[in-house]
């Protein structure tokens, strides 16, 4: 059997595929490296679903939020490890799954934005990456993370339209010690600025919403797109929630700046087990 994983730091989605490519979803806790040591990810596991199907488990592919360097991969490696103890062990980046789950067999470049933001460029056997991602508070343009951190900000400063102001007190009902709390003083602070994208869904009509997120995509791909020399000539790919809620809006500042926007993909396991099953399936499919 093979079992691909797409992991952020509070969810994580499985796939088990079997011989016959029978497919089946499971989800779990998410695991970053970087909070989660390898004795909380083997005991989380082994209380889950899938540790019944741990013995017939020949590959598994995990790729997480903040498995970057070999260090932190080798707690995810060895916290799989424990569980799958018959299992071929691979961990990455949840870029290179963002390069994976959006490849077609074109050489391309493949972006995330969801919680966080990123982009690399792929053409079926190296992975390349022009800038790096600076993080929720230097960089995460056009992420939920950057989304929420201009509300917030929007809200504060009071210059939010009237009918976006009262309706953002009267949905949160919160004011700056809490937002400071949350912000500065809690852990996972990214994930809680993101959780204000609903409230960017709900508006997304509104005419200063709807610039508002047509300008943090611009800045995005001003950004992470065209810093690629060849970005006019391939296409650009995307995953992640944002980008595939606000697709419209996408694709119009893309137009805008003569981007060519090729796959949107909400999940990156969807993608991932696509690209597993039509590039690598006979050596897998055991």
């Amino acid at each position: 059997m093979l079992l691909i994983a797409d992991s952020g730091s509070t969810k994580c989605d499985w796939m088990l595929v079997n011989k016959n490519e029978e497919k089946t979803a499971f989800n779990t806790m998410g695991f970053n490296p970087f909070f989660h040591n390898e004795e909380i990810i083997s005991s989380e596991l082994r209380k889950s679903e899938l540790n019944q199907f741990a013995a017939e488990v020949k590959f598994v592919f995990f790729f997480g939020a903040g498995c970057s360097s070999k260090e932190m991969k080798r707690i995810v490696e060895r916290g799989l490890q424990a569980i799958f103890t018959k299992a071929t062990i691979y961990v990455d980046h949840d870029l290179v799954a963002s390069a994976f789950a959006t490849y077609d067999g074109r050489p391309g470049i493949s972006c995330i934005m969801g919680t966080g933001s990123n982009s690399s460029f792929f053409d079926g056997d190296i992975l390349s990456e022009e800038i790096p991602a600076l993080g929720y508070i230097l960089g995460d343009e056009g992420s939920g993370s950057y989304y929420g951190k201009k509300i917030l900000q929007l809200f504060l400063y009071k210059k939010l339209p009237k009918n976006l102001q009262e309706d953002f007190q009267h949905t949160y009902n919160i004011g700056k010690n809490e937002i400071f709390e949350n912000t500065y003083r809690k852990p996972n602070a990214n994930v809680y600025l993101a959780s204000f994208m609903k409230f960017v869904s709900d508006h997304r009509n509104d005419p200063f919403i709807k610039e508002m997120v047509h300008c943090g995509m611009k800045d995005f791909m001003q950004t992470h797109v065209m810093c690629f020399k060849y970005y006019k000539e391939v296409p650009v790919n995307f995953i992640g929630s944002v980008a595939f809620y606000f697709e419209d809006i996408l694709r119009e500042a893309a137009a805008e700046l003569g981007i060519t926007v090729g796959n949107v993909i909400q999940r990156p396991i969807d993608g991932l087990v696509t690209y597993y099953l039509k590039f690598h399936k006979d050596k897998l499919l055991v």
